[in-house]
This record gives C-alpha cells, sequence and structure tokens, in this order.
C-alpha cells in the first residue's frame, strides 16, 4: 500500500511539473504579445531547468517562444540575442523532425529568414557608426543562417579589416577561399520613368518592366572577380600578423590566378621590402614598372630603392620618368635633387683625407669644384621646382640647406625670407 501511495504522489509531482512549465510559457507568450520582452525572458526562465524532461510538444513551444522573445529583444537592439534567437529555432526545428509532428517548424523556418535581414540591416547600421567588429559578426551569422548568400561572408571580412580585427578576417578571407568565392556577377538596371532614378532587379524583372513601358534603357554591367584582391588581403594580413612565409605563398596563389594584376606584384615587393630582400623588390618593381609604364607612383618607388641601395644614376632615371608622367610629383623632384647632394656629400670624406702636397691641393680643387657643381644641379632642379611651388616648405628648406652648404649667403637668405625665418 506504501509503494502504491508513492507511485501516486511520484506521477503527481511530474504533473505538478509539466503544469508549471505550461504555465510559464503562456505567461511568457502574454508578456511577450504585450511588448514587454525583458519580462517575458523573466517568465520563461521559469522552465529552462525543467524542460529536457518535457514532452516533445512543450519542449517545441519552450523552444519557439524562446525564439520569439530573443529574436524581439534582438530587434530592439540587443545584439547578444540574435545567437539565442537562431539556437531556439533551430532546435525547435530539430525536436519536431525527431518527432515527425511539425507544428512550429513553419513559423521557426520563417523567422530564421526574416532573422536574416535583420542580422545584415544591424550591420549596415553598425558599418555606418564605425562599429565594424559588431557588423562582421552579425553578417558572419547571416551567412550562417544562409550559406547561398556567400556574399554576407565577403562583406564580413570587408568589416573585420575595417575594425582591424585581422585574425577573424584571416578566418572569413580563408573560408571565402576554400568555398571558391568569385563575386563576379551581372548586375540589371533600368531607369524608373516616374521617379528618374536608376533600379537593380533581376533580369527577367527588369525586361517585364522595360516591355510594361514603367521604365527604360536597360543595362548589364558586369561585376568583376574578388578572387585576386580577396587573396591579395589573405597575404596582408599573414604579413600584419607577421607570418611573411604564409604571405609569400599567398602572394604566389594569387599571381596564379590574376598573373596581370600589378597591385599584387606591388603587394609583392612591398612584403619583400619588409623583409630586407631589397633585390628582390627591385626586380618586382621593374616587373610592375614594366605592366604600368605610365604609373608615376611605381616609378618613384623604383627610383626610392635605387637611391638607398646607392645605384643614383638608376634612381635618377626613375624619378625623371616619374616627372614626365607627373611634372608636379614633388617628393620626385626633392629625390632627384637630393641624389646630386647625396654623391657631392659623397665626395668629403676623400677630400678631408688629403694631406697638404701640391698634389693633393691639387685633388682638393678639382673634388671641390665637381661637388660644387652637384651642390648647384640639385638647386637648379628645385628653383625651377620653386616657379611653380612657391610655398613648399619642403623645396624651400632643402634650398637653404643647399645654399648653406655651398656658402651662398645670398641665396641663403633668400631661403630664409621666403621661409618667414627673417
Amino acid at each position: 500500500m506504501k509503494t502504491k501511495v508513492f507511485i501516486l504522489l511520484l506521477t503527481l509531482g511530474v504533473s505538478m511539473i509539466g503544469f508549471s512549465q505550461k504555465n510559464e510559457i503562456k505567461a511568457a507568450e502574454k508578456a511577450l504579445k504585450n511588448g514587454d520582452s525583458a519580462s517575458a525572458k523573466t517568465a520563461l526562465e521559469g522552465a529552462a531547468s525543467l524542460i529536457d524532461a518535457a514532452d516533445e510538444k512543450t519542449q517545441a513551444q519552450y523552444y519557439a517562444v524562446r525564439g520569439n522573445i530573443y529574436a524581439d529583444l534582438a530587434k530592439k537592439g540587443d545584439a547578444t540575442a540574435f545567437q539565442p534567437a537562431i539556437d531556439s529555432y533551430k532546435k525547435v526545428i530539430s525536436i519536431e523532425e525527431a518527432s515527425g509532428k511539425e507544428k512550429y517548424t513553419t513559423v521557426a523556418a520563417q523567422s530564421l529568414s526574416q532573422m536574416t535581414a535583420d542580422l545584415v540591416n544591424a550591420a549596415v547600421e553598425d558599418n555606418n557608426n564605425k562599429k565594424f567588429e559588431e557588423a562582421a559578426e552579425k553578417l558572419y551569422l547571416g551567412y550562417q543562417l544562409s550559406p547561398k548568400d556567400t556574399i554576407y561572408l565577403y562583406y564580413a571580412a570587408s568589416s573585420a579589416v575595417n575594425g582591424q580585427s585581422y585574425d577573424k578576417a584571416l578566418t572569413y578571407y580563408n573560408e571565402l577561399k576554400e568555398i571558391g568565392y568569385d563575386g563576379s556577377g551581372v548586375t540589371y538596371t533600368a531607369i524608373n520613368i516616374e521617379s528618374g532614378e536608376v533600379e537593380t532587379m533581376d533580369k527577367t524583372t527588369r525586361d517585364l518592366y522595360v516591355k510594361a513601358g514603367t521604365h527604360k534603357d536597360p543595362k548589364e554591367e558586369r561585376t568583376p572577380s574578388k578572387t585576386s584582391e580577396i587573396v591579395k588581403n589573405i597575404a596582408l594580413i599573414y604579413q600584419q600578423l607577421g607570418d611573411n612565409e604564409k604571405a609569400l605563398a599567398a602572394y604566389a596563389d594569387a599571381r596564379a590566378v590574376e598573373p596581370d594584376d600589378v597591385n599584387l606584384v606591388l603587394g609583392q615587393a612591398n612584403l619583400h621590402y619588409a623583409m630586407g630582400d631589397k633585390d628582390k623588390f627591385k626586380e618586382l618593381m621593374a616587373e610592375a614598372s614594366a605592366m604600368a609604364p605610365d604609373n608615376a607612383d611605381l616609378l618613384y618607388n623604383i627610383g626610392v630603392i635605387n637611391m638607398e641601395q646607392g645605384n643614383l644614376e638608376e634612381a635618377r632615371d626613375a624619378y625623371k620618368k616619374t616627372l614626365a608622367i607627373d611634372p608636379g610629383y614633388i617628393n620626385a623632384l626633392l629625390n632627384l635633387s637630393t641624389t646630386y647632394v647625396n654623391e657631392g656629400n659623397a665626395l668629403i670624406d676623400e677630400m678631408n683625407a688629403l694631406g697638404n702636397s701640391r698634389a693633393d691641393i691639387a685633388r682638393y680643387e678639382e673634388l671641390k669644384e665637381k661637388k660644387d657643381d652637384l651642390f648647384q644641379e640639385g638647386a637648379r632642379i628645385l628653383e625651377d621646382a620653386l616657379k611653380t611651388n612657391p610655398d613648399n616648405q619642403g623645396i624651400l628648406s632643402q634650398l637653404k640647406n643647399i645654399y648653406g652648404a655651398l656658402g651662398d649667403t645670398e641665396n641663403f637668405m633668400r631661403m630664409k625670407k621666403l621661409m618667414g625665418e627673417e
């Protein structure tokens, strides 16, 4: 008799627990319906501890309500609520799929689809507010919810880079590479006759609107592949993180895909320069220059590395080519002048080492004349530049130093006056 009473009491206990859970779920539903998602969350938490012991129907209802609560919190600005909402809706689908009874699955699937749009919209707002890391996380969640929309993963990587979350960006870019993301396509547009605005749509809709006469001037624009950009960014991030060997491998992969992309050659060259391999840098810069012979920046950089290596004639040649393309390239003008000054300075050590013999004095005068001629050539270049850049402090300062070294007091004082030092 005692055993029967115990079993009865135990059964009653389980029934009471189930009844309590249902009341808490209903209370949560009511609070959510009234727009009080915070209270709904509190009410539902009362059912959480024993939900695993409940039947499938109660579990599915619980997770459906939980998903709705967190989805509402997410819409109201709680970024941490997106993941619990997603997990809850997925749990609903999993429970009902296993039981073979679907009551909440359709709504859960629709809610997941809506949540993808909510995540993307929230990410756009985050990006506008320069909350790049938060935007990246939301876009990645959007991609996980809708894997066919690989563009979300691409934008997640871009946002992570903007937020300097390089480890996260690297993960996203490598995933893009693994899935073979290309990013190319065709954009279809037409002008809305009523509003006068250009609208983007799919081809079928665009053609129907044009045929109906509501739109005009249909156009198709091909979006270029983003493959080389992705692999280049992988290389740049590895470089940023100090993993130069992986960066070099990434550039090799990128150039195999886009052998004619001059930006990849530049990136590879800069990496070799950062690693101290200036010969390889010079080789790659020459290759880039041949690929883009009218690129003044490329030629200027070739001049810089040659000057650093002491190859003054090659540096001058590069700077002159730069100025032939862009006569107003101030840094090229300054550096071209500096090549002559540096060559002149190199003679000073030999001059100082000479003795007082007649031969040494003759050699001294010869070297001094050559040095002064080089300094004068450096000054001439900058005096020409000064005609079109009369207020450039860099030019004025360098001219003042040259005239000071030449002992040309008149021009030295003229530069000081132009610089406002008198």
